[in-house]
């Protein structure tokens, strides 16, 4: 399986360099040793508008004129509808129902037609669209230009701070860990890279020791508060997660919530629960970490939930 490279990802930020923000390395000055990357600065409040400008920028402009197709539980599909809006070009995106409603709002926000669905359908329902509209899937993690446009977070720490020693992540489909990693690695290969799952959702771990992609129902993955964390790795995403990733850490609910409200607070960073498991991971280990980077993917929490957590 050819898998990305850091020339790979080297493209994709000279591609999307205007695109997104470059986000900053912000010590954690009441945890010494920790610095966040806070991709929840980014226009659509996640990474993952790396990935999808990345993508879309990536096709030529006959297919881009088609328009593009996405499934997502929130994120990507926020991401893909901006992207679209800014490449002028249309965008469905297929979204489960139990997604929290302040995600859906934003990706119809950014003029794309949302198609909601039952849970487990997803990929079904968006191949129907591709089928109808003709327009291009753009998939949430299992393609390269995806994983390539993710590691160009990783570059950019690689390059803030060349001896960081633990870099940790959170892992759901696989895309940003694939990709950092990746990065890291190449670039600085002294340092530990770490994946982070709920318990309840934590399929790569058990994959990772296994040796072979472990398959959980959806059912059980949704128990999750971190709702971006309950899709799992393609065989794609599974590949690199073997070859990079040092080993995964996995989180409680309460850690997690734990972990929010300490953003919030002490960093005063909104994060969502699925941004917020690294602070987690960080928090939980009984082993000194050293110059370590925990990514904060995302803060798109409803604020129903947010009040709860703080209150």
């Amino acid at each position: 399986m050819q898998l990305v490279t850091v020339d790979d990802i080297r493209a994709a930020a000279g591609r999307i360099r205007h695109q997104v923000v470059r986000t900053p390395l912000t010590p954690a000055l009441w945890a010494p040793g920790l610095w966040l990357k806070p991709e929840s600065l980014q226009a659509i409040g996640a990474f993952k508008v790396r990935g999808a400008f990345n993508a879309i920028g990536s096709l030529d402009p006959d297919t881009r004129a088609r328009g593009v197709v996405a499934y997502s539980s929130g994120n990507h599909a926020q991401a893909v509808a901006y992207a679209a809006a800014q490449y002028g070009i249309p965008a469905h995106i297929v979204m489960p129902e139990e997604t929290p409603a302040i995600k859906v709002a934003a990706t119809r926000d950014h003029g794309a037609e949302v198609v909601l669905c039952g849970a487990g359908q997803r990929e079904k329902v968006a191949a129907e669209v591709v089928e109808r509209t003709g327009g291009v899937l753009i998939p949430p993690f299992d393609h390269p230009a995806i994983i390539a446009g993710q590691g160009t977070a990783g570059l950019e720490i690689a390059e803030d701070m060349p001896d960081v020693e633990t870099v940790l992540i959170p892992v759901s489909g696989g895309g940003l860990a694939s990709g950092i990693g990746t990065a890291i690695k190449a670039l600085c290969p002294r340092a530990k890279v770490f994946g982070v799952e709920p318990e309840l959702a934590a399929d790569t771990a058990e994959s990772l020791q296994q040796g072979h992609r472990a398959d959980w129902p959806i059912e059980d993955r949704n128990r999750t508060i971190a709702d971006g964390l309950r899709s799992q790795p393609s065989d794609l995403t599974f590949a690199h997660l073997q070859q990079v990733l040092d080993g995964i850490i996995t989180v409680t609910e309460d850690e997690i919530r734990s972990a929010v409200r300490e953003l919030a607070l002490r960093a005063h960073l909104v994060a969502e629960p699925s941004g917020a498991v690294s602070l987690a991971a960080f928090r939980k280990s009984s082993t000194p970490l050293g110059r370590t980077v925990i990514v904060v993917s995302g803060g798109n929490i409803e604020p129903a939930m947010l009040r709860d957590i703080l209150g």
